[in-house]
């Protein structure tokens, strides 16, 4: 029962937070009756994410057990719990399981991009299960923008490594997706944060593959840093959201306050960050921020109810070791894939630093519109780290059934 349920949850990535609840809840249930709990048990117990994430649940729990409470600990709580129980869930698949849930996410990502496509040229109605995909519409629509830079990464990757190829064709493929994700991350989805994970993924996706052949890598990061930047920069809207991006950033320095992206992460991640300052071991309390910023952040600004980076989320609430036990959730994923040097490691690296990114820079964890996809798809990718072989041809390949998972 695992097997469609994982595949369920890469299917409906693209689509409202409440069906990926659904599919989040699902999983777990073909958990509970699937009768293979000691099997998967052992596979999440020597995954090295293992101890990070119990570092993280349980300073969480720590500080909820004898921390202040508020009107938002209870929510903030099960966000906190919602994030360790998706990254487990990913761990506890097994390889077959994996590889459907991304062959599951790769052709729903594909159809988004044909959906986007045919709504650009000929236009239809409103169509409610993919209006995040279609337009700009909040932060599902960060989050869709930010699952097709993974897609943009992987596809970039599979084009370099055709070149040297046989086929050669396949190359064209890869760079026409990258193309198209790219299209719509700079016009139809707008995200900023997805530019700069693009960008800082192929960077570093490109140092993991010629990390003993610095020359080499520093001609390919010249030529190809200078093609893909001319390019994206040519784009109107781009330059428009990076010139007011900055004109914010120098407004807000100023004094002045709007609801301009970046006017209100200066603020909030100057108050957050002097929150940990005052109270760096315990932070305030599970559900803190919002009380703390209400009396800090400028009145304009009042509604928001996270900080726009969970890492300043985690050590306001939970001080400067609630911040390090996310942090090192990362550095830890990022070292797994940084580890392996095959094309699986650089697809895992690329995904994880286009997670790290959109936790830095917006709420991709805290908020659920985000972070049930987000963190979803990027553990799938890290999940194949551990496997042998070539999993990554399982994924982009339908004939024969996946080798079964070697077990630890």
């Amino acid at each position: 029962m695992a097997r469609p349920a994982a595949a369920l949850w890469g299917a409906v990535v693209f689509m409202p937070v409440g069906v990926n609840y659904g599919a989040f809840i699902l999983l777990w249930l073909a958990f509970l009756v699937g009768g293979d709990w000691r099997e998967r048990a052992q596979r999440v117990r020597h995954h090295p994410l293992w101890w990070p994430v119990v570092f993280y649940m349980a300073w969480t729990l720590l500080v909820l057990a004898f921390g202040k409470h508020y009107p938002q600990t209870p929510g903030n709580t099960l966000h906190g719990l919602r994030i360790a129980a998706t990254v487990l869930a990913a761990l506890a698949l097994t390889r077959d399981e994996t590889v459907w849930a991304l062959r599951a996410f790769l052709a729903m990502a594909v159809a988004g991009l044909v959906l986007i496509g045919l709504h650009a040229l000929i236009g239809f109605p409103p169509f409610p299960p993919f209006d995040a995909l279609l337009e700009l519409v909040g932060n599902k629509s960060i989050s869709n923008a930010l699952l097709l830079t993974i897609v943009a990464t992987g596809a970039a990757l599979l084009g370099f490594e055709a070149l040297h190829g046989p086929h050669r064709w396949r190359a064209v493929i890869a760079f026409g997706v990258v193309a198209a994700v790219l299209a719509v991350i700079s016009q139809t989805l707008p995200s900023r944060t997805s530019m700069l994970g693009f960008l800082l993924a192929m960077v570093l996706a490109g140092l993991h593959r010629w990390r003993r052949e610095l020359r080499s890598f520093a001609l390919a990061l010249l030529l190809g840093g200078a093609v893909i930047g001319v390019a994206v920069w040519q784009s109107p809207t781009v330059q428009q959201r990076f010139e007011k991006g900055v004109q914010e950033i120098e407004a807000a320095q100023a004094g002045a306050v709007s609801e301009g992206s970046w006017v209100v992460r200066f603020y909030m991640y100057r108050d957050t960050a002097l929150m940990m300052a005052d109270r760096p071991i315990f932070g305030w309390g599970i559900g803190g921020w919002t009380e703390q910023w209400h009396l800090r952040g400028p009145k304009l600004l009042a509604d928001y109810n996270m900080p726009h980076n969970d890492f300043l989320w985690m050590g306001s609430q939970a001080g400067v070791p609630g911040a390090f036990s996310l942090l090192l959730i990362m550095i830890v994923g990022l070292r797994q894939a940084w580890r392996r040097q095959d094309l699986t490691g650089r697809f895992a690296f690329a995904a994880m630093v286009v997670l790290t990114v959109g936790t830095s820079l917006n709420s991709a964890l805290r908020d659920a519109q985000i972070g049930l996809s987000l963190l979803w798809v990027a553990m799938l990718y890290l999940r194949c780290v551990q496997e042998p072989g070539e999993p990554w041809r399982n994924v982009l390949t339908l004939s024969g059934r996946a080798p079964r998972l070697h077990r630890p």
